[in-house]
């Protein structure tokens, strides 16, 4: 992914031996749902998410320059790019790896002259979350699922925890789902390190619109119990967005 942040960043060191939306389980393709969404607990990797709107009537000119992978990377191909379907104002997400550690230098700008006018604004926040192989599994993109995900569904969710309720965000957002009739196909948690003004990154993935909607008609069931997870996130998140998007790439 050609990279649109206002900064440079470089791997230093290569990849280490990795929503709350009702439900996040991570789902490996051919293994079933593991004990915790990636990244709960467990966030040994370091992750750029770049959040952008493009400019008037650039939309698509922005869509496939974000899609192009950038070969003077170390790692080119280890990113996903999500596009805006609905929710939130912007138009796309692009979460790059960058391996246990990254830099900032101060080299030269990051974005040629013929791309600048694509975006109307974005912002970058670097965040640790799990390994890389983790990560593509929850997210359908490892190389034995990849080309079987391609209709899949992804709710993209950012999270401030109120003042003092950081520790019971965190434990929310890791727990598995409590509904036995959970249609997530994978999940992920990821941690704020340094950029926007939120604390927690959600991933989740659906394998298709239906299992979306299927799974949504399952929560909206669960938000007249007092415990349920509408209610515990309104005892514990002063703000959070949802945004439901699909995958351009990979």
């Amino acid at each position: 992914m050609k990279s649109v942040v206002a900064i440079l960043a470089t791997t230093l060191v290569v990849l280490s031996p990795v929503a709350f939306v009702q439900a996040q389980s991570p789902k490996p393709a051919a293994t079933g749902k593991t004990a915790a969404p990636a990244g709960a607990g467990k966030r040994t990797d370091v992750y750029h998410v770049h959040i952008t709107k493009a400019a008037l009537g650039k939309a698509v000119q922005l869509g496939d320059w974000l899609k192009t992978p950038d070969r003077s990377n170390p790692m080119p191909d280890h990113f996903i790019v999500l596009r805006h379907q609905d929710g939130d104002a912007w138009d796309y997400v692009v979460i790059t790896h960058l391996g246990s550690k990254a830099t900032v230098e101060a080299a030269g700008t990051a974005v040629p002259p013929d791309k600048r006018d694509l975006s109307a604004w974005h912002n970058d926040t670097f965040v640790n979350g799990p390994s890389w192989e983790e990560f593509t599994q929850a997210m359908g993109i490892d190389k034995d699922s990849v080309s079987k995900t391609a209709g899949s569904v992804y709710s993209v969710s950012y999270y401030r925890p109120a003042p003092g309720h950081r520790e019971q965000s965190e434990k929310m957002l890791s727990e598995l789902p409590s509904a036995s009739n959970d249609t997530t196909a994978g999940n992920v948690l990821m941690q704020h390190l340094e950029g926007g003004p939120w604390t927690f990154l959600t991933i989740a993935r659906y394998n298709s619109w239906d299992d979306f909607a299927t799974g949504e008609k399952n929560s909206v069931a669960q938000t007249t119990k007092k415990d349920s997870p509408w209610f515990r996130l309104r005892d514990h998140i002063d703000f959070h967005t949802d945004t439901l998007t699909d995958r351009i790439a990979p």
